[in-house]
């Protein structure tokens, strides 16, 4: 839980404080504005033309709560009406200095209060892919030249991925950092589903570039016990070699398997958004 201070007369909890801390800190206006006991409109009606209606205003029994602590109904609502107020009011701004703010909420914010927002939100809900797109921008940016690297093993030759993702045959660590910007930005101020599609295709490379190494690792393992096991070497220095390499070859599986699941998401987001059913 964040020691984050709440904003005068909002609610005690962090999740409400952080909408209240994006509404004043960023300079979002009322479509991200503070919740308070009374009820105040938290979203607009539509998300750009075409989009399905939310209501404008919690409902009574949600603001009478707000006092007492927020139940798992309540910080669902205010997941979901948050991220489209905050989505909305970029769309229908001209004012470059929203969307830079916009990109830099967690930083500004903090992510723990983002986190008590969206993080728990389905995948399949606009809070929680809006949720999964920060978290993507704050660890391409925090891991970058990792990145650049995985990237250039998982996609040796450009490809399709790299068209839709937008990124060169060899980026630098300064490309990731600049894509990073450009995936979020694009959800804000270009076509929500194609912003989606390149973070898909993006995460689906570095998974195949983690993937790579950790085989590359375990074929070093291997050749480390052949090798003592020829030159007739210390067998528990092999064995610990070989412990270690397989160990982080896992980790690395691990860490891919998560991200082609974090790249379906954003997949089946993308077909949601088009189909006008993503809330």
């Amino acid at each position: 839980m964040s020691n984050r201070p709440a904003y005068p007369d909002s609610s005690n909890s962090s999740a409400a404080a952080a909408a209240s801390h994006a509404a004043h800190g960023s300079g979002l206006g009322p479509g991200f504005g503070s919740l308070r006991a009374a009820g105040v409109s938290f979203a607009p009606t539509q998300l750009g033309a075409a989009r399905p209606s939310r209501p404008a205003q919690l409902s009574p029994a949600v603001a009478d709560g707000l006092a007492g602590g927020l139940d798992p109904q309540a910080i669902s609502e205010m997941s979901h009406l948050s991220a489209a107020a905050l989505l909305d009011r970029v769309r229908h701004s001209e004012d470059p200095e929203v969307v830079r703010r916009v990109l830099t909420l967690v930083e500004t914010v903090g992510v723990d209060e983002i986190a008590e927002l969206w993080s728990d939100a389905e995948a399949d809900s606009l809070p929680g892919i809006l949720w999964r797109l920060y978290m993507l921008r704050t660890w391409m940016r925090a891991n970058r030249d990792a990145i650049a690297r995985l990237w250039r093993v998982g996609e040796p030759v450009a490809t399709t991925a790299s068209a839709i993702a937008g990124v060169d045959q060899a980026p630098t660590e300064d490309d990731i950092a600049r894509l990073a910007d450009s995936i979020l930005s694009g959800a804000f101020v270009g076509d929500f589903a194609v912003a989606l599609e390149r973070a898909a295709s993006f995460v689906d490379v570095v998974a195949l570039g983690l993937r790579v190494e950790a085989k590359h690792m375990t074929e070093h393992a291997a050749a480390i016990v052949a090798d003592s096991t020829a030159t007739a070497g210390d067998p528990r220095d092999a064995a610990n070699d070989e412990k270690r390499l397989r160990t982080k070859a896992a980790r690395l599986m691990h860490t891919a398997s998560n991200l082609m699941v974090t790249a379906k998401d954003f997949h089946h987001g993308a077909n949601l958004w088009r189909r006008g059913r993503l809330e």
